[in-house]
């Protein structure tokens, strides 16, 4: 099977494309990724071998490069992955997520149409939904009510993904991913900041009273979610794909804190950003009638992050001048 994977060396692309190639050992990989900040070939570097799994840096707003790419590699499946993806920086900077997030997306869409391509997988996520403080866990058919530029913008996406659909008959699907968290993630996000700065001694920075919920999923656990829909799933359905382990922020640092044996002290309450959801959650029935559940219990889950990040200082280490690795909020001029 021939797997053409948008934003395959980011976070959660390349923790696939390493999924795939331990499971289907029949699988040909070809990861298109503009290799940017968060796109990286180190994540990747390991197993590309010019065969299996090979990498070309490209854009997906460019529609010249990637409708010839797709005409070359002919896939049976396209997974988009690529996307900008932190909400902080989308609320410095809005245009780069408009442009890959809603454009790009339009481009995956349309090439595939012209090119009858046999299925699209779509990654969104739960934030589409918006805040869910006292409502009931979102399910597939709840409105959008998108609170930032970086949600507002991935709505959007899932709405042209639908409207291919219906319209045109794409073969599409939708997967709407809880918090990811795992290996290869870049500093900016929570869970890997808190690791890193723990390992330092910084303090560690905490939006407001820390009392924001999110649900998180192991990396893999979502790999295994793809997979299943990839070969199970009906085509023009969307798919939520939550962890099951609604955390509050504070909770997390806390958890990560004392699994490194680090003081409490280190945490830091800072002013909290604009517009910041209270919490997310879905309804997962959809995906558990395919037979998927998260395998990894948080605990776990946790462990083996902080041990990654401990073990894997090459690849972390470059990474600390980013701005958003910092404990300064962003929108602050």
């Amino acid at each position: 099977m021939r797997f053409l994977i948008t934003g395959g060396a980011g976070f959660m692309g390349s923790n696939f494309v390493r999924y795939i190639v331990g499971k289907h050992s029949d699988a040909e990989i070809l990861v298109y990724d503009k290799l940017t900040y968060a796109g990286r070939v180190e994540n990747i570097e390991d197993i590309l071998d010019g065969k299996r799994v090979r990498l070309v840096k490209g854009d997906i707003c460019d529609e010249g490069q990637f409708q010839e790419t797709v005409r070359d590699f002919k896939p049976d499946v396209v997974v988009n992955f690529a996307a900008e993806t932190h909400v902080d920086r989308s609320i410095n900077e809005p245009a780069p997520f408009l442009k890959t997030n809603v454009f790009g997306a339009f481009v995956v869409l349309e090439t595939a149409r012209k090119q009858d391509i046999p299925l699209i997988i779509h990654i969104s996520t739960d934030e589409v939904y918006g805040d869910m403080e006292g409502k009931p866990p979102a399910t597939e058919e709840s409105p959008f009510k998108p609170s930032s530029p970086y949600s507002a913008s991935k709505a959007s996406g899932d709405l042209l993904a639908q409207s291919y659909h219906r319209t045109y008959g794409l073969p599409v699907i939708i997967l709407r991913p809880s918090n990811n968290y795992g290996p290869y993630q870049f500093p900016e996000k929570l869970i890997p900041k808190t690791i890193i700065r723990a390992l330092y001694g910084y303090s560690i920075p905490i939006y407001g009273r820390g009392d924001q919920v999110r649900d998180w999923l192991y990396v893999e656990d979502f790999a295994r979610a793809v997979e299943i829909v990839i070969f199970k799933g009906k085509k023009g359905e969307a798919y939520n794909i939550p962890g099951f382990n609604e955390k509050t922020n504070l909770e997390v640092v806390k958890t990560i804190l004392k699994a490194m044996n680090k003081p409490l002290s280190l945490i830091k309450h800072v002013e909290d950003r604009p517009g910041h959801d209270r919490r997310y959650a879905m309804r997962g029935d959809k995906i558990l009638a395919l037979g998927w559940k998260p395998k990894t219990p948080w605990e776990e889950g946790i462990r083996k992050t902080i041990e990654w990040y401990i073990s894997n200082e090459w690849w972390w280490k470059p990474l600390l001048s980013d701005k958003y690795f910092s404990v300064e909020t962003p929108w602050r001029r």
